[in-house]
C-alpha cells in the first residue's frame, strides 16, 4: 500500500497562461478510494497525470510512500493507469493484452501466466482470454483495460474517466466491478477521476473537489475534500454545495435577522426561516444565502419548522420520486422539492414548503457556510 501527498502541487502550461493547477494540498491515505471531482476544465485528468509521471509539476512536490516522485519516469513510479481510451491491441487476443506489458519487462512466462489468470479470475474475465477485442462488449473491453493494470500489482492505481465510453446500464455494471476489485485487493490505493458525481458519491472513500475558472487563481484548486458524507452534510463553502448532490441544493438569497449560539433566524422573501448554525459573526441585516437540499424540503403545514408559500411551475415525475419546481416569490430561482412517489400536485397549485433548522445551510456573501450546530453522520 502506498500513500499519495500533494504538497502545494501548482501547474501552468505556459509561461504566460494561468495556472491551471493552483496550491493544491491533498492527503490520500494508504489503500483509499479518492475521486478527483469536478466541473469540466478544473485540472482533474492534469492532477492524475502528474501522479503518473505524463505530466510534469510546475511547483511544489508529489510524494508516493513518502519518497518524492517529481523527477522519477513513470515505470519507477509504482502506479498502473486505465485510460478513458481502452487502447487494447486489436490483434491480441484477451491473455495477450493484459500480458504485454509484463512481456516488454522479460518478465518470467510462468509468472504472466499466473498474473493473468488472477487477474482474470478477478474481474470475470476467464472464459473470454482467447477472444478478440472486436468479440467483446465495452464493458468487457474496459474490464480487459483494467486486467492489464491488475497483473503489473502495482502500489496505485490511476483510473481516468474509465466509464464514460459506456451506456448507462454499463457504467452501473462497471462502477460496482470496479467498487469490488478496490475491495478484493484492498492493499493498492486507487485514484479515480470523474464529472459524475455519482461515481464520486458511490466509489469514493475520499472525495476531492476541484475549483475551475477565476476562483482557481485567487482561492486554490481544491474546494474541499473528504469523506462523501462530509462533503454532502458540512459543506465549506456554496459551490461545494451546489456541486455535490442530485439535484443540486436550493439556495435563497435571505437577511440576517439575528443570530444565537445555537441557531439563526433569517428573513427569506418576508418570510423568516430558523437555520440551525452559528451565525453570530454576521450582523443583524447582513446578506446571507440559504441552503436546503430538494429532498430535505417538506410538503405540508403539519409538523415542526418554518413554513414557505410557494406556487408549481413544473413537476418531472421520475417513478419512484416526482421533482416539483415552485416559485417562492416573483423574479426569485425556482425552488426543487423531492417528493417521493407520484405527486398529485398540480401546475399552478398552491404548496406550503416545511423547513427544518437542521436541515438548513447558511452562507455569507463571500459564499463560506456557517459552522452547523447539530449532529450529523460522518
Amino acid at each position: 500500500m502506498s500513500s499519495i501527498d500533494f504538497v502545494n502541487v501548482c501547474k501552468r502550461f505556459g509561461p504566460n497562461l494561468p495556472l491551471t493547477i493552483n496550491n493544491a494540498n491533498i492527503q490520500i491515505g494508504k489503500g483509499e478510494f479518492c475521486v478527483f471531482v469536478g466541473p469540466s476544465g478544473c485540472g482533474k485528468s492534469t492532477l492524475l497525470r502528474m501522479v503518473a509521471g505524463l505530466e510534469s509539476v510546475s511547483s511544489g512536490d508529489i510524494s508516493i510512500a513518502g519518497r518524492r516522485v517529481n523527477h522519477l519516469p513513470p515505470a519507477q513510479r509504482g502506479v498502473a493507469m486505465v485510460f478513458q481510451s481502452y487502447a487494447l491491441y486489436p490483434h491480441m487476443t484477451v491473455a495477450e493484452n493484459m500480458a504485454f506489458g509484463l512481456r516488454v519487462l522479460g518478465s518470467d512466462a510462468a509468472a504472466i501466466e499466473a498474473k493473468v489468470k488472477k487477474a482474470a479470475d478477478i474481474l470475470q474475465l476467464g472464459p473470454l482470454l482467447d477472444r478478440l477485442p472486436k468479440q467483446l462488449s465495452g464493458g468487457q473491453r474496459q474490464r480487459v483495460a483494467i486486467g492489464r493494470a491488475i497483473v503489473k500489482e502495482p502500489d496505485v492505481f490511476l483510473f481516468d474517466e474509465p466509464l464514460s465510453n459506456l451506456d448507462a446500464a454499463l457504467r452501473v455494471q462497471t462502477r460496482l466491478e470496479i467498487a469490488k476489485l478496490h475491495h478484493d485487493i484492498g492493499r493498492a490505493s486507487m485514484v479515480y477521476v470523474t464529472h459524475d458525481q455519482v461515481e464520486a458519491m458511490t466509489l469514493a472513500n475520499k472525495i476531492v473537489l476541484l475549483r475551475s475558472g477565476k476562483a482557481v487563481q485567487e482561492e486554490g484548486s481544491v474546494a474541499q475534500f473528504g469523506s462523501p458524507m462530509d462533503l454532502y452534510h458540512r459543506p465549506q463553502n456554496l459551490f461545494v454545495a451546489e456541486f455535490i448532490g442530485s439535484p443540486k441544493m436550493n439556495v435563497m438569497p435571505a437577511v440576517m435577522v439575528r443570530a444565537e449560539p445555537d441557531h439563526a433566524v433569517v428573513d427569506v422573501r418576508g418570510q423568516q426561516v430558523k437555520a440551525a448554525v452559528d451565525a453570530r459573526a454576521a450582523a443583524p441585516g447582513a446578506a446571507v444565502t440559504l441552503g436546503i437540499r430538494p429532498e430535505h424540503l417538506l410538503a405540508g403545514d403539519a409538523g415542526e419548522g418554518a413554513l414557505l408559500q410557494a406556487t408549481l411551475q413544473q413537476r418531472e415525475r421520475l417513478g419512484d420520486s416526482s421533482l416539483l419546481y415552485l416559485s417562492v416569490a416573483p423574479g426569485a430561482p425556482l425552488v426543487t422539492l423531492r417528493l417521493e412517489g407520484d405527486a398529485p400536485h398540480a401546475i399552478d397549485e398552491a404548496v406550503t414548503l416545511r423547513v427544518r433548522p437542521e436541515q438548513c445551510h447558511l452562507f455569507d456573501a463571500a459564499g463560506k457556510a456557517y459552522a452547523r450546530t447539530v449532529t450529523l453522520p460522518s
